[in-house]
């Protein structure tokens, strides 16, 4: 069952001024791990625009970000370069305090625009 979903949309250009205007904000919002592809090439403002709609439209469909930091929640490729989330064990746990199974994401940019999709999946456990 659905406990919550979550969009959210990205200007990339925009996105890329913020990024060279303040710097700092690069490490503030992504770890380590979310800043290169696996051959260590570094990802571009459109990729790092992505991941950041993704992570706004994770707080929209789990319900909000309390207690839930910007770099507890990274955005990674599985094998099949399909993109999902892992968490930090305090994110996991406040997530499964929600109700929160499973989490599903869908990322894309295109024409200057970087969009994300989520569904938060109930934990058929949860009461």
């Amino acid at each position: 069952m659905i406990r919550g979903i979550g969009v959210d949309v990205v200007d990339v250009a925009r996105f890329g001024r913020a990024i060279a205007r303040t710097p700092r904000l690069v490490p503030r919002l992504f770890a380590e791990s979310e800043l290169a592809r696996d051959d260590g090439r570094a990802l571009g403002a459109g990729s790092l625009a992505g991941r950041f709609a993704a992570k706004e439209a994770l707080i929209k469909a789990v319900g909000g970000s309390a207690r839930i930091g910007w770099r507890e929640m990274r955005v990674r490729a599985d094998p099949e370069g399909d993109p999902g989330f892992e968490f930090d064990e305090p994110a996991a746990r406040i997530l499964a305090d929600r109700g929160i199974g499973a989490v599903h994401l869908s990322i894309s940019h295109d024409a200057g625009v970087a969009v994300a999709y989520v569904v938060a999946e109930r934990d058929p456990g949860a009461a």
